[in-house]
């Protein structure tokens, strides 16, 4: 199976400054932060990105968060981050999204263009009978600072869904880390139902939500505008990560999972260069591997409700005990207390 080679990477300098930056450099200016110590070490000047020319790759772009990680040293900086996100002043994506009908419109727009829109995390959308449930994925190994793009981008989905919707919405957030010192930060911007030291790092609504019709909104002027950030996308080159390209490969492939040298036939490079490639985004070939079975693991679990022996058989596991020991490696708990814990709410 051979992969398309149209992606981007950590190093891929093709970010304006002016968007999501200039939304980050935006608010630690507010608090009186100098641009000089900011823009430090990232490569960047403040002239270049008030001229528009500047395009920053995730790499530099991640250096931009930690700085202002270091400089801010607030527990509300991502969640105010965050409800500054979107839709954004992006262009025609941000005017599509400002122009969606209802949240799964929404919530397919951001998928579709999320190059445009958040180029630093992928968002999953996966549905059962009752319930919609989001994923977010690390796109470039943001490492040290995946906690607070998460908390950035969840509260974006909220404030956003609120402000187009006209209404809080009922959203429900998992979190894969422990709960925080500062809790109230999440209960104020995501809601009461926040839980926290889950098996994925995930929001849900139910379902009947998706569909409501959102006041204000444009049906013309949001065709128009999705055909523009198509356009956009297409002068771009790639629509995801290479690490986004390299999960969907292995979400086809897992229930057989290939080894590394097939994996990198079929990306048309060396064993040496995906070493490397996936060595830049601060990862290795086994973690991606055991990133995709938890996910499709757990998603049969919740989802589907699957039981112990039909997950296993379904990843192609002969012998329960190592099922087990794969299991606890990817998640660092048992089935068991998973299978409880999704019982449970």
């Amino acid at each position: 199976m051979a992969v398309k080679t149209n992606w981007y990477e950590a190093d891929s300098r093709f970010i304006p400054g002016h968007y999501q930056p200039a939304t980050l450099i935006d608010l630690a200016l507010s608090r009186d932060i100098d641009s000089h110590r900011l823009l430090r070490g990232t490569g960047l000047f403040h002239e270049d990105i008030l001229a528009g020319n500047a395009r920053l790759s995730p790499q530099q772009f991640l250096g931009l968060i930690g700085n202002s990680r270091k400089l801010l040293d607030a527990d509300d900086s991502s969640f105010l981050f965050g409800q500054r996100l979107l839709p954004g002043y992006y262009g025609a994506a941000s005017h599509a999204l400002g122009h969606a009908q209802n949240l799964h419109q929404a919530l397919e727009i951001l998928i579709q263009q999320q190059v445009l829109l958040s180029p630093l995390v992928t968002l999953q959308l996966e549905l059962d009978e009752h319930h919609a449930y989001l994923y977010w994925l690390d796109s470039c190994g943001a490492g040290e600072h995946w906690r607070f793009l998460l908390e950035a981008s969840m509260t974006s989905l909220v404030a956003m869904s609120q402000w187009l919707s006209g209404e809080r919405l009922p959203w429900a957030c998992s979190f894969s880390h422990a709960e925080p010192r500062y809790v109230e930060q999440y209960w104020v911007h995501l809601g009461e139902e926040t839980r926290f030291e889950r098996p994925l790092d995930m929001m849900s609504i139910p379902r009947e939500y998706l569909t409501r019709t959102w006041p204000g909104a444009s049906a013309t002027a949001g065709q128009v505008a999705r055909r523009q950030a198509r356009e956009q996308i297409e002068q771009l080159g790639f629509a995801g990560s290479f690490l986004d390209c390299l999960y969907d490969y292995l979400r086809e492939q897992v229930r057989q999972p290939p080894s590394l040298e097939q994996a990198a036939h079929a990306f048309a490079m060396s064993p040496a260069t995906l070493k490397r490639k996936l060595h830049k985004h601060d990862t290795g070939f086994q973690q991606q591997v055991d990133r995709v079975r938890k996910q499709v693991a757990l998603h049969l679990y919740q989802v589907k409700g699957y039981s112990n022996d039909e997950v296993a058989a379904y990843l192609n596991f002969n012998d329960a005990a190592n099922f087990r020991r794969s299991f606890k490696r990817w998640t660092g708990s048992t089935p068991n207390l998973i299978r409880q814990l999704f019982n449970s709410r």
